[in-house]
């Protein structure tokens, strides 16, 4: 049997005294934002700054390789990328502070060789496709995502599938970051806890018995979470008798769950959120992973659950809530089918943000009107939130005990009360969040750019843009799906990619303007059918005019020329909140960006429901 050792290290620790290769038969990293933010928001659900307790993140199975303290990746690579990025992203916001040098030689650090030579290396290096040379550039450009993905694009270096993924998660890194830990003591305080409190368990030994071992980790999981003790706490409420019936209403719940890939724990924590109120001592109305089952065995939270007496309506209960979350994230309604408003709705959190399965949980049994006029009202409160980059944090709270509104109204069987209550309840949670943040919101609106958000987020905001505008132009009032709009292409009128003389031009007329700023405004871009944007391709704005006049989307067509018909038709009243334009200057795409902010106000607001 070959040698197996194992160690507890810190996130520190391990940087510190080891060097990570990922070897190129491993798969690469497949992370997205999803993943990433999800670890991020697991890490910030544990930090105590009054407490020493370890977060554990499981275990990390490597093999030795000749040159010492250096070790191949068989199991958690994907963690261990990620925790690097994360690394490089701390140490350019740390770069005026001592922090700035000791992380720093967690990235790389200078060793001596079997040969005698003193080496710099890297502490993780990808060996897949050009993941090291991509790695490699972050770590050499020690700068902001922005100015990074320039740069890497400047090098020649390929950025597609993985190469994306990497360049994207430090993106999301250094964002979650800014947006929680703009003060230097905070992300201290963070940086503090993430070194010395996040820990795993290295395993280490020979390649084949590595890989038998994560075989085996992945055949039969590692460890019992909330979930399986609830199972087994269960079992102690029902007779000998009942356990199989028991152990197949279960699988109903896990194996969904399992198969779609969503979180066990994650979906337990937002029912428990959904469905009871919440008391601890910290009253802040939460339940982290960690204490679902202190949760659970509490004798006042047992009798409310009413498991003892009842556990088969308890999972009855459990599995319903599961249905529900299943096909909200699929993008279905509460009848189980697609439905639109919540296709939207998962169009702008994406798998990023998942917080609002809360209330969505919450609102699950309220009539199907009702629950689709809520989830567009939902739609625009969390676009204000998103597009300000307001922490979580400050949400999860609200809505946990927001949630507990929810449930009492649709429990009320008078249908009439049932629209007054959900209208006052909008009102006075969306709405009055919604302008706490208007000018929070106007600011990062007029400041929007194609890297403020993750593209699917900007592609979402441009179809929503143009389907709103079609509909005003045809006399619509019901939105369809966004389908359609979404596989448009993203237009820079003023071109990503000019000629010399054009950016010679551009920069002639507009002395004081930015080209590379100027191009990735909100402002100068538009969605364009695919055949006609390769025909505009990267030309001159007089000649790109003919083409967008071929657009059937008239928030683009509209950019060469308005269409005038009839003195108060649906097309004269959306032409009064849009332009055409005879030139296309500095000026011109500050004055569109403005129109447009004008008319995301018109679409993300809260209306209420007709009340018979």
């Amino acid at each position: 049997m070959a040698r197996i050792e194992n160690h507890k290290y810190s996130i520190e620790e391990a940087f510190r005294e080891c060097f990570y290769i990922v070897p190129d038969y491993q798969r690469e990293y497949v992370w997205t934002d999803k993943e990433v933010l999800q670890l991020l928001d697991d890490i910030n659900d544990q930090i105590d700054t009054t407490s020493e307790r370890e977060y554990f993140i499981g275990t990390i199975l490597v093999s030795p390789t000749a040159q010492k303290n250096h070790y191949e990746v068989i199991d958690g690579q994907q963690r261990l990328t990620t925790f690097f990025l994360l690394l490089c992203a701390l140490k350019h916001l740390f770069r005026d502070e001592k922090q700035f040098q000791t992380i720093g030689g967690l990235i790389s650090t200078s060793y001596t060789s079997s040969e005698g030579d003193t080496r710099t290396s890297l502490k993780l290096e990808p060996r897949y496709e050009n993941a090291g040379e991509v790695v490699a550039k972050i770590v050499e450009l020690d700068a902001d995502p922005q100015t990074t993905r320039n740069g890497i694009q400047a090098s020649g270096i390929g950025s597609f599938g993985s190469l994306e993924n990497l360049v994207s998660a430090y993106g999301t890194l250094y964002g979650h970051l800014k947006n929680n830990y703009d003060d230097i003591s905070q992300l201290k305080k963070y940086w503090g806890y993430l070194a010395n409190n996040v820990v795993f368990i290295q395993i280490s030994t020979d390649v084949s018995s590595a890989l038998k071992i994560f075989e085996t980790i992945n055949e039969r999981g590692v460890g019992l979470n909330s979930m399986d003790l609830l199972k087994n706490l269960l079992f102690t409420h029902v007779k000998a008798d009942e356990f199989t019936r028991l152990k197949n209403e279960w699988k109903k719940i896990t194996k969904p769950l399992e198969k779609e890939k969503e979180k066990p724990l994650r979906f337990l924590r937002y029912f428990l959120m959904a469905n009871y109120p919440i008391e601890n001592a910290r009253r802040d109305a939460v339940v982290r992973e960690d204490e679902i089952y202190n949760w659970l065995i509490d004798k006042n939270h047992a009798k409310l659950c009413k498991y003892v007496d009842q556990p088969f309506e308890f999972v009855r209960k459990i599995l319903g809530n599961a249905e529900f979350y299943l096909d909200f994230a699929k993008g279905f309604g509460n009848d189980g089918k697609p439905n639109i408003a919540m296709d939207h709705l998962k169009r702008l959190t994406g798998g990023a943000f998942s917080l609002h399965y809360i209330l969505l949980l919450a609102a699950s049994n309220f009539p199907k009107l009702l629950f689709d006029h809520f989830v567009s009202q939902l739609e625009s409160f969390l676009f204000h939130y998103i597009f300000t980059k307001s922490p979580t944090r400050d949400l999860e709270r609200n809505f946990s005990t927001w949630a507990d509104e929810l449930r009492d109204i649709a429990e009320n069987a008078d249908p009439r009360e049932q629209k007054i209550r959900l209208n006052a309840f909008i009102q006075n949670r969306f709405e009055k969040g919604m302008s706490a943040k208007s000018a929070e919101f106007s600011d990062a609106m007029k400041r929007y750019s194609l890297f403020s958000m993750q593209r699917y987020r900007t592609r979402y905001l441009l179809a929503k843009l143009t389907q709103f505008v079609d509909m005003a132009y045809k006399g619509l009032r019901v939105p369809g799906p966004l389908n359609d709009y979404t596989v448009l292409e993203i237009e820079h009128i003023l071109p990503d990619n000019p000629n010399d003389d054009l950016r010679t031009d551009f920069t002639k007329n507009n002395p004081n303007a930015k080209y590379d700023e100027a191009k990735n405004k909100l402002g100068n871009l538009t969605l364009l059918e695919k055949p006609i944007n390769i025909v505009a391709s990267n030309d001159f704005f007089n000649a790109k005019k003919a083409e967008y006049k071929k657009s059937k989307y008239y928030l683009t067509s509209s950019i060469a020329e308005l269409t005038e018909v009839g003195k108060n038709s649906s097309i004269t009243r959306i032409n009064a909140k849009l332009a055409s334009f005879s030139d296309w200057t500095a000026v011109d795409i500050d004055r569109r960006q403005a129109l447009l902010i004008d008319l995301s106000k018109e679409i993300w607001k809260i209306t209420p429901i007709e009340v018979d």
